[in-house]
């Protein structure tokens, strides 16, 4: 079953890197009482997600932010290490969070999970973005095809973002 807007988040764990290394992080200790803007890319270092998508996001942090968006972050069926150095090459690390979801369990937990087996890619995240207050799905913009930012773009999330939400 496909998540949808006025769901709440299922409980799921991420990776994220620490100061002491990898570490698991709840679904509640990223979401509960904060706004937070969440995209997903099919996969770190792909051209899309790495030319467009991200850099969309990075340039707008500010923008986002300043809508009342405590945080923003990237999930992507990636391990943490991948995520890692991707956001220091895109100019996210320490702007964008990034959530490692290194076997998709996040993604199929939602129903936005996808297998591009036939690309040499295995089973990935669709390409997504959200706004999600205290564990709520707000506002849920999913690609139809991994290729296409635009449903997810970070211009397109922060045209619909009410600051009164």
């Amino acid at each position: 079953m496909t998540i949808k807007v006025g769901d709440r988040l299922p409980d799921a764990k991420f990776t994220v890197m620490s100061a002491d290394g990898p570490k698991a992080k709840t679904v509640a200790e990223i979401f509960s009482g904060k706004r937070v803007a969440l995209f997903a890319v099919p996969g770190a270092y792909t051209p899309t997600c790495t030319n467009t998508h991200m850099p969309g996001f990075v340039g707008r942090v500010d923008e986002i932010k300043a809508k009342g968006i405590d945080a923003i972050a990237c999930t992507a069926v990636n391990d943490v290490f991948v995520l890692t150095n991707w956001a220091k090459d895109t100019g996210a690390a320490g702007k964008i969070e990034m959530l490692a979801d290194g076997s998709g369990d996040f993604a199929k937990a939602i129903g936005l999970d996808v297998d591009l087996s036939s690309f040499g890619l295995g089973v990935r995240s669709q390409r997504y973005a959200m706004l999600v207050d205290d564990g709520v799905v707000k506002i849920l913009n999913v690609e139809d095809s991994p290729p296409i930012a635009e449903k997810s773009s970070a211009a397109n999330l922060c045209s619909m973002i009410d600051c009164s939400l």
